[in-house]
């Protein structure tokens, strides 16, 4: 039976050799295994985040919500802009800057923020990469809340209420 340490040095041997024949692309998939806390906080040190005006929609309501579409598309994450626009609207009427300082959220230390009202432990956790990290950054905003509602409900579009 090998040593431990054979092992290991094996182990580091194939993950080298994979990273030399896939090329840059498997290291940053790579990176976790290797030390970094996750591809994306490796990846994204560097990289501005995706904002309408990045990918070349205005800066505006419409802008935000075609930015983050392509954004989900890129991640698998499902929507329409019509779901996203009607969520929007009833839960910020399109601002957003828009902050929820009086319900239960609210009351427990963590308001709902930004267009489509999302908590900062929600936007933390259904976070996309290449996104920015500001929970009132529109197309940060909108990605994570249609993240999030992905995975609770199946898609922003069958979101019909507060959620």
């Amino acid at each position: 039976m090998p040593a431990k340490g054979q092992h290991r040095r094996a182990r580091t041997h194939r993950l080298r050799r994979t990273l030399a024949v896939a090329g840059a692309g498997a290291a940053v998939i790579a990176l976790p295994l290797i030390g970094a806390p996750s591809a994306s906080a490796a990846t994204t040190a560097s990289t501005p985040p995706l904002t309408a005006t990045s990918l070349g929609y205005p800066d505006n309501l419409d802008g935000w919500i075609r930015a983050s579409l392509v954004v989900m598309a890129r991640h698998g994450i499902p929507g329409t802009y019509n779901g996203i626009y009607r969520n929007v609207m009833r839960e910020s009427s399109g601002n957003p800057a828009a902050i929820n300082n009086w319900d239960a959220n609210a009351a427990a230390g963590t308001p709902s923020k930004g267009l489509l009202q999302v908590i900062d432990p929600t936007f933390r956790a259904y976070h996309v990469p290449g996104t920015s990290w500001d929970p009132f950054d529109p197309v940060a905003n909108i990605t994570a809340a249609c993240n999030y509602a992905a995975a609770r409900y199946g898609s922003i579009d069958n979101v019909n209420g507060p959620y």
